[in-house]
């Protein structure tokens, strides 16, 4: 599912009041349980995004953001941006879960290696800028920038740093942590749990945060739970101490009075694969196929009633871009006009009502998540709506791993939802532009959008928020097309029990987790 559900996106949420079954004195010696309804398979923080969740325990990043989107200082002391480089002045206080010292030369490694496009990493373009040149001087670290980056220093606040014996020894990042983080991986059992310790001597966390305050976990385990109402009855049984929830089991937690933090999320977007040969290659079709839908209804459906309109392609970090781009930009849903549509393109149906064109059906693979609560009856709509409209369908809920695959691996997929989590529009870039998966590239819907392109480039002759009209402009064209179509946002609600946490956006903030007597 899309750079999937754990990279870091939307509002910042803060620790509630104390568990109300908890005395509210902070305890030490104790562990903390995380339910996860994901797996995060390869452990190696520049692999993948899906092991985004476990890496924010073990890693950390050159710098920080707060709940206000201020820019805040850890790896790096301090640092300068300009439209030509990045420098960072890299702490010497800081070390490794192997006794080893962090300096500025690791930290060029690290961007080296994912801004090398041979080893495939997915943060290349997205976190790094793909043209970028590291070099380090002592304790300065200075990123040249061949070409602007409007967002660069936030970028750095999602990379992981991994230390050198990791960096020497990629395998060993499989199902184990080298970082600076907190907390360090201690055992791993793909499919049930994963064990960290935490590190005692760590004092150089965002703000100051150190892990020597009353109250911090001596051990986190993130536990994999097959789905939401097998996580709440673990809360509620005492066996997990936190997890994140989308859907109606949440209730429980609420009416048992378990506290909770909210977050919001972009939790829904219909995509449409690109590529040539494929439907969604014709404008016309996706368009039709996006106007047969009752866009309201399955926000509420897919939500439970939980959920919101978007405004734009994702819920940025706070402070961030905040023009409404989805307005007056999506197509409306008028079933009779996509049939007219679809007519005057050249499709007609069949003896079994299906729309073919030049002796081929109009058949779409659609492929959900099948984990997401009002995933199945939301898609289940869909499908009504399409073989309606003379579609032949093809519909799968897929686990993440699987659906992934698909859009990134094989590319047997016509129409997905993902819902992107990014922390500014530069991110998404690769992602909407460029080589699609089989030509080395992360653009897994095979978009080739001109107009999105040409704001994209002026939006890189700015920096920061002095960019946000260009970058508004961009997603617009993205909607006009259909080749996006966003049509849920949700909050999520992290309930707690026994603990006291804070996230930012959808990431955990390891340093405020403290244990309730």
């Amino acid at each position: 599912m899309f750079p999937l559900l754990l990279v870091a996106a939307g509002l910042t949420a803060c620790g509630g009041s104390n568990d109300s079954t908890g005395t509210g004195a902070y305890v030490d010696g104790e562990t903390f349980t995380l339910a996860t309804l994901g797996d995060p398979g390869n452990l190696d923080p520049h692999a993948s995004f899906v092991a985004t969740e476990l890496a924010s325990f073990a890693y950390d990043t050159l710098v920080a953001v707060d709940s206000k989107g201020d820019i805040q200082r850890q790896l790096a002391s301090s640092w300068t941006v300009t439209d030509k480089a990045v420098t960072f002045e890299i702490r010497d206080d800081v070390t490794c879960s192997d006794g080893s010292a962090f300096d500025a030369q690791t930290v060029v490694a690290n961007i080296d290696y994912v801004a090398d496009i041979d080893n495939a990493s997915p943060f290349r373009g997205v976190y790094v800028p793909a043209d970028a040149d590291a070099s380090a001087s002592g304790s300065t670290v200075t990123v040249a920038l061949p070409s602007p980056a409007p967002f660069v220093l936030e970028g750095f606040t999602r990379l992981p740093m991994v230390c050198q014996s990791g960096l020497d020894d990629r395998d060993s990042l499989k199902d184990g942590t080298v970082g600076t983080g907190p907390f360090t991986v201690t055992e791993s059992v793909p499919g049930d749990h994963y064990t960290l310790a935490v590190r005692e001597d760590y004092a150089w966390g965002p703000g100051g945060a150190t892990t020597s305050e009353t109250g911090t976990p001596e051990t986190v385990v993130l536990k994999v739970v097959a789905n939401e109402a097998t996580a709440a009855n673990l809360i509620l049984g005492g066996q997990v101490n936190a997890a994140p929830f989308f859907g109606p089991d949440g209730d429980r937690l609420s009416k048992a009075n378990i506290d909770a933090v909210e977050t919001q999320s972009a939790y829904a977007h219909h995509w449409y694969n690109m590529a040539p040969g494929r439907p969604g290659s014709d404008p016309v079709v996706r368009k039709a196929l996006t106007q047969a839908l009752d866009l309201a209804e399955l926000l509420r459906v897919i939500t439970s009633g939980r959920g919101s309109s978007p405004t734009s392609l994702a819920v940025w970090d706070a402070g961030v871009c905040g023009g409404n781009t989805v307005d007056g930009n999506l197509p409306t849903t008028d079933p009779k006009a996509a049939a007219e549509a679809l007519a005057a393109d050249g499709w007609t149906k069949n003896g079994d009502g299906v729309l073919t064109k030049d002796g081929e059906k109009l058949s779409i693979r659609f492929i959900y998540s099948s984990q997401g609560p009002g995933q199945t009856a939301a898609a289940e709509l869909v499908v009504a709506a399409w073989k309606k409209l003379g579609v032949d369908v093809d519909a799968k809920g897929l686990d993440v791993a699987e659906q992934t695959a698909a859009l990134f691996e094989t590319g047997d997929w016509d129409v997905t939802w993902s819902s992107p989590k990014a922390p500014n529009p530069l991110v998404l870039v690769p992602f909407l532009s460029g080589p699609s998966p089989a030509q080395g590239g992360n653009n897994f819907g095979s978009v080739a959008n001109a107009d999105y392109d040409s704001h994209v480039q002026a939006a890189m002759t700015k920096i920061g928020n002095d960019s946000c009209p260009e970058w508004e402009a961009a997603e617009a064209a993205l909607f006009q097309r259909a080749d996006v179509v966003p049509f849920a946002n949700i909050t999520v609600m992290t309930f707690h029990k026994g603990a006291e946490l804070e996230r930012t956006g959808l990431l955990w903030v390891p340093t405020s987790i403290r244990m309730l007597g």
